[in-house]
């Protein structure tokens, strides 16, 4: 993991540890003996061992070539891009989702627009369904009698 993350032991530590605070619910164990019957890319397997451990029913990664259909279909699982993720995930709650991200952006010290133009790097259809949003602009939304203002 250091050589892979280019960090020293005292940061992959750092970074296992706030992982394992804020994502404890999210940890996968015993899957290890699933690794075998995989069929992706080797240096992954564990990731579909993981999803099929905890009954999972899509993979998110940017590393699509890695995890074929081939391998999934088995297990009835599908890889889906963070793109593809997110825009499914807005079309669901827009308004969450757009409230969630003001507080993102207010959390490191940005403005939506600064975070949206990070995002557009990786995720531009998400980016560009959130810029498009009528409230994005402003500093936050705020629900009141049900419905979402700025």
């Amino acid at each position: 993991m250091l050589e892979k993350l280019g960090r020293s032991p005292e940061q992959v530590d750092h970074l296992l540890n706030e992982l394992n605070r804020h994502f404890a619910d999210a940890r996968v164990e015993g899957f290890e003996t699933l690794v075998a019957l995989m069929t992706n890319d080797p240096g992954d397997r564990h990731v579909i061992a993981a999803a099929v451990k905890c009954g999972a029913e899509a993979i998110v990664t940017f590393n699509l070539q890695h995890f074929p259909d081939a391998a999934l279909d088995t297990w009835n699982i599908e890889v889906q891009h963070p793109d593809e993720f997110l825009v499914h995930l807005y079309h669901l709650n827009p308004d969450l989702i757009v409230n969630i991200l003001h507080e993102q952006a207010a959390f490191i010290g940005r403005t939506l627009a600064q975070l949206l133009a990070v995002l557009k790097q990786g995720v531009p259809n998400f980016a560009q369904r959130i810029f498009r949003f009528p409230w994005c602009h402003g500093n936050r939304v705020v629900r009141n009698r049900g419905r979402y203002r700025l």
